[in-house]
C-alpha cells in the first residue's frame, strides 16, 4: 500500500465518498441499489445493528490474532472474501484482475463472478498464489457447467460456487427508472437454465465432480441448508445477494444461526450481506460464519483507487477487527463467547450507508 493511499484514506467512509465522486450516476445506483423497496438490503443492516457487544476487561490482549482458516488448506489474513460481483470492470477497467491482485497481495480470497471481466482464466492468473473461488451463473446445460468446472480446476481455483438465488431476474428500480440496462442483462441469454436449476443438478454435479469443493451461494433458510448437506455440499453460503434478489427477505445475519444449526458442523458456513465494518465481521464469525463476504465495500475501494483502494479497504477492516476483538477482551474470534453478543435496538434507521454516519453530515464536508 502506497503512503499516498494511506494518507488519503484513513477511514472507510472516505473511500465511499471517493467512489461516489468517481462513478457516474448509473453505475453508482447499480452499486448501491437493491430490489424494489430495498427492504432486504435495509434488513441486512438492521440485523447487524440489532446486536450489541458485552465486553470483558482486564485480559491480556497485547497480541490479537485476526487470521482464519480457509477450507482447511491455508491461513488467511482475515476471515474475509471479496464476494462475486458482476461487471467489476464498470468500477475500474481491470475488473476482477485488479481486485484479485489486491486480494492475493493482502492475503484473502476473491470469489470471481462468471459475469465479470477479464474472465475465468485471466482473473485467476492475476490472483496467482492467492486463494480463489470461481462462481457460476448457470447459462447452459450440463456440458456448460462441466466446461466451467474443468476450466476452473485447470486455472487453480480452490472451490467452485454455484449461485442458487437467481432463478428469476429481480426488479432493481433504481436502474429501471433510469432505463439503465447492464450489458450482461441486455443479452439475457440462457436465463432459462438458471430458472430450471434443481437439486437434481446438484446431485449430478457431486457425482460428476467428486473432488471439487462445491459452494452453494444464496441459501436463505435452515431447510435448504440441511438438504445441501445431504447432497454432499461442502460449503453453505448464506446470502440474499445484498438485497438485490427477493424483496422483503430477512437480513443475512438473522438467517445465519438457523443455517449453522441446520448444518450441524457437517459443512462449512459462509455468509455475506451488509458487512461494512470490522464489528460486523466479528459478529458474523462469532455467530458461526467461517468466512464473510464483502461486496459493495471492496467495490468502493476499486472505484476510488483501483488495486490500492481495495487493499486499503482490507487494511482498515483488519484494523477495526483487531480493535474490536481487543476491546471485547479477546485475543481471537474463538475467545469471544456467545454471551458477549446481546439483542439491542438499532440507533439509526438502516440504510446502505448507515454504517458510515459521517457521510450524512454535510456540515462536516462529507
Amino acid at each position: 500500500m502506497s503512503a499516498e493511499a494511506q494518507q488519503q484514506f484513513q477511514t472507510l467512509h472516505e473511500i465511499v465518498k471517493a467512489a461516489r465522486i468517481r462513478l457516474n450516476a448509473n453505475i453508482w445506483d447499480y452499486l448501491v441499489g437493491a430490489t424494489e423497496t430495498e427492504t432486504t438490503m435495509q434488513r441486512n443492516r438492521a440485523a447487524l445493528d440489532s446486536i450489541a457487544f458485552r465486553p470483558r476487561v482486564l485480559r491480556d490482549v497485547s497480541v490479537v490474532d485476526c487470521t482464519a482458516d480457509f477450507l482447511g488448506r491455508r491461513r488467511i489474513r482475515l476471515p474475509v472474501a471479496l464476494a462475486p460481483v458482476g461487471s467489476l470492470d464498470s468500477f475500474e477497467p481491470g475488473g476482477a484482475a485488479t481486485a484479485g491482485r489486491a486480494a492475493a497481495d493482502f492475503g484473502v480470497p476473491i470469489i470471481v463472478s462468471s459475469v465479470t471481466q477479464p474472465g475465468l482464466e485471466a482473473s485467476a492468473a492475476a490472483a496467482a498464489g492467492g486463494p480463489k473461488v470461481f462462481q457460476l451463473y448457470t447459462r447452459g446445460d450440463d456440458a456448460f457447467i462441466d466446461d466451467h468446472v474443468r476450466r476452473a480446476v485447470d486455472a487453480g481455483y480452490d472451490a467452485f460456487a454455484i449461485t442458487v438465488d437467481t432463478a428469476h431476474y429481480s426488479r432493481r428500480e433504481r436502474d429501471i427508472a433510469k432505463r439503465f440496462v447492464k450489458h450482461w442483462r441486455a443479452r439475457n441469454v440462457g436465463m432459462n437454465f438458471q430458472a430450471a436449476l434443481s437439486w437434481k443438478d446438484i446431485a449430478r454435479f457431486r457425482d460428476k465432480h467428486p473432488d471439487v469443493t462445491l459452494v452453494l451461494k444464496g441459501i436463505g433458510c435452515g431447510e435448504d441448508a440441511e438438504i445441501a448437506v445431504q447432497h454432499g455440499v461442502q460449503v453453505v453460503y448464506v446470502s440474499n445477494h445484498g438485497g438485490r434478489q427477493l424483496d422483503h427477505g430477512r437480513g443475512s445475519l438473522a438467517v445465519l444461526p438457523e443455517v449453522v444449526q441446520a448444518v450441524g458442523g457437517k459443512a462449512r458456513v459462509w455468509m455475506d450481506g451488509g458487512i461494512s465494518r470490522g464489528t460486523d465481521l466479528v459478529k458474523a464469525v462469532v455467530l458461526g460464519a467461517e468466512l464473510v463476504g464483502i461486496g459493495r465495500l471492496y467495490c468502493y475501494g476499486l472505484a476510488a483507487a483501483g488495486e490500492a483502494g481495495v487493499r486499503r479497504v482490507l487494511e482498515l477492516l483488519e484494523d477495526e477487527v483487531q480493535t474490536c476483538l481487543g476491546l471485547l477482551g479477546a485475543t481471537g474470534y474463538a475467545k469471544v463467547d456467545r454471551s458477549q453478543l446481546l439483542p439491542a435496538a438499532p440507533v439509526v434507521a438502516p440504510h446502505v450507508h448507515s454504517a458510515f454516519p459521517l457521510l450524512a453530515e454535510p456540515e462536516r464536508g462529507y
